[in-house]
């Protein structure tokens, strides 16, 4: 049977169609399709597969690991920048094992189209000393699903499945497999590589280290790393992941253009790399993102300056490759691109009418000229486009929940009046711990909780925190008397500004619960919030 579906689409049928039990995630793009899709899906739900949102990236791992230990099958999606979040777990479990097949799967996000940052999630892979498999097109996402769960419990290691945003984002047909039947509860017979005492630790430090050779082997004898060797001895290129079908795009099916080495499984296979080597006299390397492929290369063989990439200003060291940037390496274009037809001009972001953002920066605003310009910590969601014009709010943007310790460090510093802005949801990721360590000193800054009521940049997928924000800053510590709840419309503006006001001047923690649903929310989804929030009081 043949689908229409998207990279992370595809991907997500794969996970099915393997046998999948559960899958954990929280919401980020460009990876939030993948559980979506599976919520979605009749299979699923007839499956009982397990598709909730986690609070984070972090406690999603942990979980996976969990279904893991009882042996199904289970899988743990992110953007990149989650996985820095989920890091403690994630180095861990490749030294523990695992039981039940367990994917990491990481979509990057080159050229930063949503994101702070453009690391490529290889390294980590690398680090961890685990696979890697990085799809080079829609219908290769979906069986190298089937192949990551196989080859995770026959390694007894998580496997990492790295997407990028043009492959998670972008449609083909897709040809599916007969499903797997999901696997039958099975503990582990030793529990004990699981209780990572120093102990135990070491020994199974010892195991992952001496996996090495094997993981080697595989990647030489897997179907997806194939080397073609040409008689144009001139160039040799590797291309890795959607780095291959960009090359494809230019190539055209002329086989005997030069030799190619395609890459889709790490480690690198070395002797197929040798031979690529020996036979040609310059290599180029297509990767997407860093250049992980091209520093190790360099490290293989003395003569540096046979291999091209974007070490050696072949290829742009930011941003994303694309079929214009590969021909232009290749020589085919001189350096003129392709023209982008101007309906696909970028425009600066904005938020949506109506937005309730809107009217808590227009409050946050009017007391700039009594605090000062510099003042405002910010946080990873819709609201941080406060961060330009014509809002200007907001002065900082790092990561997820760092606007309160920030906000929290400035202070001890000694500035007066410092405000954290975050959302609901980013605030049960990762602002509570910041917000404990802020009440645990009665530090004298101001936390605005914006509370939409959904994970809103994301798709609107339903917050953890709704209904449960004001218990929450209670349990932590807040005092009830600097615990306010404002609705931010121009109505109220006067009165919010006032609230703002007077939490400013309290010389201790203060917490402001800005409280109005997303603008792009169903009356449906609305309703199930009041039913939810109603439940809960």
């Amino acid at each position: 049977m043949k689908s229409l579906l998207l990279g992370n689409e595809a991907l997500a049928q794969g996970s099915i169609d393997a046998g999948l039990s559960g899958v954990y995630a929280y919401p980020g793009t460009p990876s939030t399709e993948i559980t979506e899709y599976i919520q979605r899906s009749k299979l699923a739900k007839e499956l009982k597969i397990h598709t909730t949102w986690s609070v984070n990236e972090k406690t999603a791992m942990e979980a996976a690991l969990g279904m893991s230990y009882v042996g199904k099958r289970a899988m743990v999606v992110m953007k990149h920048v989650g996985l820095n979040v989920a890091s403690d777990v994630f180095m861990n479990m490749a030294v523990s094992g695992i039981n039940g097949g367990l994917v990491v799967v990481v979509a990057d996000d080159p050229s930063m189209h949503s994101s702070q940052n453009e690391q490529d999630s290889r390294f980590y892979g690398k680090f961890a000393m685990i696979p890697i498999l990085e799809p080079s097109n829609q219908q290769e996402a979906y069986d190298i699903m089937l192949y990551a769960f196989d080859l995770s419990e026959e390694v007894k290691l998580p496997v990492l499945v790295r997407m990028v945003t043009r492959l998670s984002h972008s449609r083909a047909d897709i040809k599916t497999r007969e499903r797997h039947k999901q696997n039958d509860i099975n503990l582990p017979s030793d529990t004990s590589r699981f209780a990572l005492l120093p102990t135990n630790a070491k020994k199974q430090f010892d195991l992952l280290v001496n996996k090495k050779e094997v993981l080697v082997e595989h990647s030489e004898n897997s179907h997806l790393n194939k080397l073609k060797l040409s008689e144009d001895r001139s160039l040799g290129i590797i291309a890795c992941g959607i780095a291959h079908n960009y090359l494809m795009e230019n190539l055209e099916e002329d086989e005997t253009f030069s030799s190619v080495l395609k890459i889709s499984q790490y480690p690198l296979p070395k002797e197929k790399i040798k031979a690529l080597y020996k036979h040609c006299d310059k290599i180029l390397v297509l990767e997407e993102g860093y250049p992980v492929v091209e520093e190790i290369l360099h490290n293989y063989f003395d003569e540096n300056d046979k291999v091209k990439g974007k070490l050696s200003g072949d290829l742009p060291r930011t941003g994303e490759l694309n079929p214009n940037i590969v021909g232009n390496s290749l020589g085919f274009y001189q350096g003129i691109a392709k023209p982008v037809p101007s309906i696909v001009t970028p425009r600066p972001p904005q938020l949506c009418e109506g937005c309730g953002h809107i009217d808590l920066f227009n409050t946050i605003n009017e007391l700039i000229p009594e605090i000062g310009d510099k003042n405002v910590f910010g946080d990873i969601g819709c609201y941080a486009l406060g961060a330009l014009p014509p809002l200007n709010s907001i002065n900082t943007l790092i990561d997820m929940g760092a606007s309160i310790t920030m906000a929290k460090g400035a202070a001890d510093a000694g500035m007066e009046k410092a405000i954290a802005v975050i959302g609901d949801s980013t605030f049960t990721h990762s602002g509570m711990t910041g917000l404990l360590d802020a009440v645990y000193e009665n530090t004298p800054i101001t936390v605005i909780i914006s509370d939409n009521s959904a994970v809103a940049m994301t798709g609107a997928q339903e917050s953890s925190a709704v209904g449960r924000l004001r218990k929450i800053c209670l349990g932590i510590g807040v005092h009830p008397d600097h615990l306010k709840t404002i609705v931010p419309l121009k109505k109220n503006h006067e009165e919010n500004v006032e609230v703002l006001r007077n939490e400013l001047n309290y010389k201790g923690v203060s917490v402001i619960i800005s409280e109005r649903p997303c603008v792009r929310l169903s009356r449906e989804q609305k309703e199930v919030i009041k039913a939810k929030i109603a439940s809960l009081n």
